[in-house]
């Protein structure tokens, strides 16, 4: 049976820029405002309950807890201003391109994204209301294809960010969800990860997902000194979070459908 309701899908903005042409439930909201200007057209993630001074290290996370406090749509989602899901799987000329990709070495970075310059043409193609109905009639969500990494996702995690992280991120799971720490274990020997911290599913699973997931984020903050991660590093508790939902989404044995992701790779903010 399809699903019924109101869906908004929360677009995540860090600066005013380009909008995508998107459905009309997609939501542009621009994320850590408090230390922004204020931009026509876009919800802020600094009103009511929130965390948008926070923005540096928690990323899009601070639009997805803005969402989670102050907003309660039946169908929720969250995707960036660059990247959308997609039903498209691609003409030929497509396929051909990602079988070059693979080819190259390069087929494990690029699994799961259409890469596009082209906004016209693509727009059209962007998930829209009655496909997420469709989809979460038969499907307990929706999250991008896996992405394939080369290593473990401890290993990984190992290569870009500092272990320790990981293991403090762990040790939190044991003291607050110890039900969690065999699924955590589990995800860190695999190799796939929900990256980007996008997903489409119903507002009661969201809840259960952004109730378990921010306290353990918060638990970290207060035991590291968030301002010595610098640059890149900044990122820490966004980094974080997609092992976390991966983690979630493993525990809870969801059905998922996972979609490809259109990235309109020139659209940037200025």
């Amino acid at each position: 049976m399809e699903n019924t309701g109101n869906v908004k899908i929360f677009t995540f903005y860090y600066q005013p820029g380009p909008v995508v042409n998107t459905p009309d439930c997609y939501v542009p909201v621009l994320c850590g405002q408090t230390e922004k200007f204020a931009a026509t057209g876009f919800a802020g993630d600094n009103t009511g309950d929130n965390i948008s001074e926070k923005n540096k290290y928690y990323s899009e996370l601070t639009g997805i807890y803005w969402a989670w406090k102050n907003q309660q749509p039946d169908i929720v989602g969250t995707c960036h201003y660059r990247r959308y899901f997609t039903l498209y799987e691609g003409n030929f000329g497509l396929k051909l391109k990602r079988a070059l990709y693979y080819l190259a070495g390069i087929g494990k970075k690029r699994h799961g994204l259409i890469y596009t310059s082209i906004n016209g043409k693509w727009e059209s193609r962007i998930l829209a209301e009655p496909e997420i109905k469709n989809l979460l009639g038969s499907y307990d969500a929706i999250f991008p294809a896996r992405r394939k990494l080369k290593y473990s996702v401890e290993k990984h995690y190992k290569r870009y960010h500092n272990l320790a992280d990981l293991h403090l991120a762990g040790q939190i799971i044991s003291e607050l969800s110890p039900g969690y720490s065999g699924s955590f274990s589990s995800v860190m020997n695999q190799n796939r990860i929900y990256a980007n911290n996008m997903f489409v599913m119903n507002w009661e699973k969201f809840n259960l997902l952004a109730g378990w997931l921010f306290p353990i984020l918060f638990e970290f903050e207060k035991r590291v000194e968030l301002e010595n991660y610098t640059g890149y590093q900044q990122r820490i508790l966004g980094f974080l979070s997609e092992r976390l939902i991966t983690t979630w989404v493993f525990h809870q044995r969801l059905n998922v459908k996972e979609l490809p992701l259109i990235y309109f790779k020139k659209l940037k903010t200025k």
